[in-house]
C-alpha cells in the first residue's frame, strides 16, 4: 500500500527533527513489519516504510514505540534490521518513538553486538522523544503534517494536552485519504499502548465525533463498496468499526451482517456501529419495510 506516493513532504518534518535528509521526490510504501505474517502478538517493530526516490537509492524505515528500557531490544533490533536489510536488499533505518525522556535517551544507543573490545555490529536508532517532538493541538497544523502529528500524539500520550491533541488529530485524519488515515490511525493505536490515551482515542469514535461529518472508516467503506459491491463494502465497514472499538461479534451476528443485502439497513448499521455497546443491538434495528437492492 503506497500511502505517501510522491508526497515525501509528509515525512519530511520527522526526518528534519532527527537530522536525516529525505529525497525531494520519493514514493513511500507501507511494508509488512513481520517476515511471516502481518499481525503477530510479538514483533520487533510496529511498522516499516519503504522510501523509493527516483534515482533508485531507496531505504527502509522501521518504526517502533518504546515505553520503557528493555534489555532484550538491542538483540531483537539488531536481528530485525540485519534480516530486513538482507530480505529487501535495502539499507534500513530504525526510528524509536518514546514518551519518556530517560527511555528516549537510552533508545538512542548505540547498541553493540560482539565480544568486549570489539563491536561486530552496532545499532544507532533515530529517536523521537518529549524533547524533540512538538506538541500539536491545532487541527490544521495536524492536517498539514499528519505523520508528525501522529508521532507527536504517541510521544506525548501522558501529557495533560493529550485529549486536545487527539481531537485535533482525529479531525486531521478526516481530511486525509482513506489509506493514509487508516494507516496512521492503526499506528497511533499501537503507539498509545495500554494507556488512558488509547481509551480517549477509541471513545472519540464511540461518541460519533471521530471524523466530524466524514469519518474515514465510512469513506473507506464506500470506496471499497465501489470495487467489491456496495453492500459487501458496507457490511465490511460495520464489522471493521466494531472490531476497531473492541466490540466482540458472535459468529451468527457476523454472518447476518455479512449476508445482508439491504443497503439502507447497512448504512444505518454503519452509523450505529460507532455508538452501540453490543453488536447484537444492530440486529434489533432492522427496518420494517425493506426491498432488496435499495
Amino acid at each position: 500500500m503506497v500511502i505517501f506516493q510522491d508526497r515525501p513532504e509528509l515525512l519530511a518534518p520527522v526526518f528534519r527533527i532527527v537530522n536525516v535528509p529525505l529525497p525531494e521526490k520519493a514514493a513511500v510504501e507501507v511494508l509488512t513489519p513481520d517476515a511471516l505474517e502481518i499481525r503477530t502478538l510479538e514483533r520487533c517493530v510496529d511498522s516499516v516504510l519503504r522510501v523509493e526516490p527516483p534515482n533508485g537509492d531507496g531505504f527502509l524505515l522501521a518504526i517502533d514505540t518504546q515505553g520503557r528500557r528493555d534489555p532484550d531490544k538491542a538483540a531483537s533490533w539488531t536481528h530485525y534490521l540485519s534480516s530486513t536489510t538482507a530480505k529487501h536488499s535495502l539499507p534500513t533505518l530504525l526510528l524509536v518513538v518514546s514518551q519518556d525522556k530517560k527511555t528516549a535517551d537510552w533508545a538512542a544507543g548505540p547498541f553493540h553486538t560482539g565480544v568486549e573490545g570489539w563491536a561486530t555490529l552496532s545499532v544507532h536508532p533515530l529517536v523521537l522523544g518529549p524533547e524533540n517532538a512538538p506538541v500539536i493541538l491545532d487541527p490544521d497544523e495536524a492536517a498539514q503534517d499528519l505523520t508528525l502529528a501522529t508521532f507527536s500524539a504517541m510521544t506525548h500520550r501522558h501529557d495533560p494536552t493529550t485529549p486536545a491533541a487527539l481531537k485535533a488529530l482525529a479531525y486531521a485524519m478526516g481530511t486525509a485519504s482513506p489509506e493514509s488515515a487508516r494507516y496512521h490511525s492503526e499506528l497511533l493505536e499501537i503507539g498509545l499502548g495500554e494507556t488512558p490515551a488509547r481509551d480517549i482515542w477509541r471513545n472519540q469514535m464511540t461518541v460519533g465525533t471521530y471524523f466530524p461529518g466524514r469519518g474515514t472508516l465510512i469513506e473507506q467503506t464506500f470506496l471499497e463498496g465501489q470495487a467489491h459491491g456496495e453492500a459487501a463494502g458496507l457490511a465490511e465497514g460495520v464489522l471493521r468499526i466494531l472490531e476497531h472499538r473492541g466490540i466482540s461479534v458472535r459468529p451468527e451476528t457476523r454472518r447476518r451482517i455479512s449476508e445482508c443485502a439491504y443497503r439502507d439497513t447497512l448504512r444505518h448499521w454503519l452509523d450505529r456501529a460507532f455508538t452501540v455497546s453490543q453488536a447484537d443491538e444492530l440486529l434489533d434495528e432492522l427496518f420494517a419495510e425493506e426491498e432488496p437492492g435499495q
